[in-house]
C-alpha cells in the first residue's frame, strides 16, 4: 500500500486543485490503513451547519496532541482526504523514527550544518540560549540540497509528558507539517502553509486603515468553484469579507471573515476565519473560504479538544458580533480581485522552483524538509521549516521576527 507515484511528477494530470490523483482515489488508498493510525471515525459534519460547503472531521482517540482533525473542500471527497491526511501526517510527526543528535547550539555548530536559531520563531517564554542542552533532527535543504539539522521541537508533535530535552525554545505548532500523493506535493503543501502564517502574521501588524486598503472586491472573482462557495454563504445569510494578505513573496494569500447576518441565529454562532495560500489565485482563495466554514463548524459541532469555553464567551459576546459584523458591512472592497498576481506552470517542480525563487527573493537562505514518511507505509509527509519567516501570532507573547519587526517599524 502506497501513495507514492512517479518519481519525476514533471506534469499535472487533469486534477482538481493540482493533485497528482482524484481525491476518491486518495481516500480508497488510505482506507485499509485506517486502524493501523487509530482512525475510529470519518464523519461529515456539513449538514451541522446551513452553509453546505463540505467539511470532514476525522476521529483518533490515542492522538498524542489533538484527537480531532478536520477537512474542508469544494466536494465531499476532497473533504475526506483532507481531513484524514490531516489526521495521519499528525500521527506521523507524533512517532518520527528520525536520528536525534542531543547538544547545544554551541557544542554543535562547528561540525554540523546547523540552522540559526535566531530565524526561528520563539515566544516571550521561551528558555533558549546558545547554551541550552536540545535535541536536533536533520532535513534536506531545498534551496541548498544539503543536510540541514533543525531543532526537534520544531518537528514533532508528541505533546505527551515528560516532554524532550529541550522543549520551550522554540515555537511548538504544526505549522509546515504536511502530507500529499507525492513528496513534491508534500513539500509545496508545508510550504505554502509557512508562508500563510507568515503573510498573515504580518498583515495583522498593520494599521486598520492599511489592513482596509487590501480589501477584495468579491464581484470581481469569475472563477466558478470560488462563485459557488461564496454563493453558498449568500444563501445561508453569512457574510463574507476578505482579505488580500499576499506579502512581498507575491505568494497569493487570503483572509476570509464571516458571521451571520440576522441576529438571532447569529447570536448562537461564533464568527470565524480562514486563510488560503497558493500561487494560483483562484485556490489559494478556495482555501480560504473553505477554511472559514471548516473554523464555524468546529465551533458548531464542539468537536475540537483545544477550545476552551473563554473561547465561546468571548466570541458569541454583542461586543464581538457587532465589531465583526461593522468589519464586514462598513468596509469598502477595493482590490480587484484579478490584480492579485497568479502562477500558470503546469508541474510539481515548477510549482516548488517558482516558491522556492520568490523566498531567496527576499533573502532567505534555505528552506528545510524534515522526511517523515514511514518506508513501509509510503505515504509522503514532512515538516517544511523556513529560517526568517515569521511563526504562528495567535499567542499574546509571540516575539517578532526581523520581518515583523519592519512592518511595526521597531
Amino acid at each position: 500500500m502506497t501513495l507514492l507515484l512517479q518519481e519525476d511528477a514533471d506534469t499535472l494530470p487533469s486534477v482538481c486543485w493540482r493533485r497528482l490523483v482524484p481525491a476518491e482515489q486518495t481516500v480508497a488508498r488510505l482506507r485499509p490503513l485506517l486502524p493501523l493510525f487509530g482512525i475510529t471515525r470519518v464523519a461529515n459534519v456539513t449538514g451541522l451547519d446551513s452553509i453546505g460547503i463540505p467539511v470532514v472531521m476525522v476521529n483518533r482517540p490515542n492522538s498524542r496532541a489533538l484527537a480531532v482533525s478536520q477537512g474542508k473542500g469544494t466536494t465531499i471527497a476532497a473533504a475526506k482526504a483532507s481531513a484524514l491526511m490531516e489526521s495521519v501526517e499528525s500521527w506521523h510527526a507524533e512517532r518520527p523514527t528520525l536520528l536525534l543528535l542531543p547538544g547545544s547550539y554551541e557544542d554543535l555548530r562547528y561540525s554540523r550544518n546547523l540552522v540559526d536559531p535566531d530565524l526561528l520563531p520563539r515566544t516571550a517564554r521561551s528558555t533558549y540560549t546558545p547554551y541550552t542542552q536540545t535535541l536536533w533532527a536533520e532535513g534536506q535543504g531545498l534551496m541548498s540540497g544539503k543536510g540541514v539539522w533543525v531543532p526537534y521541537e520544531m518537528v514533532h508533535t508528541n505533546y505527551t509528558l515528560p516532554l524532550p530535552t529541550g522543549h520551550g525554545c522554540f515555537q511548538a505548532s504544526s505549522n509546515g507539517l504536511a502530507s500529499g500523493n507525492h513528496r513534491l506535493e508534500a513539500v509545496i503543501h508545508g510550504l505554502c502553509e509557512v508562508i500563510e502564517r507568515d503573510a498573515t502574521t504580518l498583515w495583522r501588524l498593520l494599521p486598520e486603515e492599511a489592513q482596509e486598503e487590501t480589501r477584495v472586491d468579491l464581484e470581481t472573482v469569475a472563477d466558478p468553484a470560488c462563485r459557488d462557495l461564496l454563493a453558498r454563504f449568500a444563501r445561508a445569510g453569512v457574510e463574507v469579507g476578505v482579505w488580500d494578505c499576499t506579502s512581498d513573496l507575491g505568494v497569493p494569500t487570503f483572509l476570509c471573515r464571516i458571521i451571520q447576518a440576522d441576529g438571532g441565529l447569529g447570536a448562537t454562532i461564533r464568527p470565524a476565519v480562514g486563510a488560503g495560500t497558493h500561487l494560483v489565485r483562484e485556490i489559494a482563495l478556495s482555501r480560504a473560504l473553505t477554511e472559514a466554514a471548516q473554523s464555524r463548524l468546529t465551533f458548531i459541532s464542539g468537536a475540537r479538544d483545544d477550545l476552551s469555553r473563554e473561547d465561546y464567551q468571548h466570541f458569541l459576546s454583542p461586543e464581538q458580533q457587532a465589531a465583526w459584523l461593522r468589519r464586514i458591512r462598513h468596509g469598502a472592497p477595493v482590490r480587484d480581485f484579478n490584480t492579485v498576481p497568479t502562477w500558470s506552470g503546469r508541474s510539481l517542480r515548477g510549482d516548488l522552483d517558482s516558491l522556492l525563487d520568490r523566498l531567496a527573493r527576499v533573502g532567505t537562505t534555505d528552506a528545510v524538509a524534515v522526511d517523515l514518511t514511514r518506508p513501509e507505509l509510503g505515504i509522503p509527509v514532512v515538516r517544511v521549516i523556513v529560517p526568517g519567516l515569521e511563526g504562528v501570532d495567535s499567542s499574546a507573547d509571540y516575539l517578532l521576527g526581523a520581518r515583523g519587526r519592519k512592518v511595526r517599524g521597531c
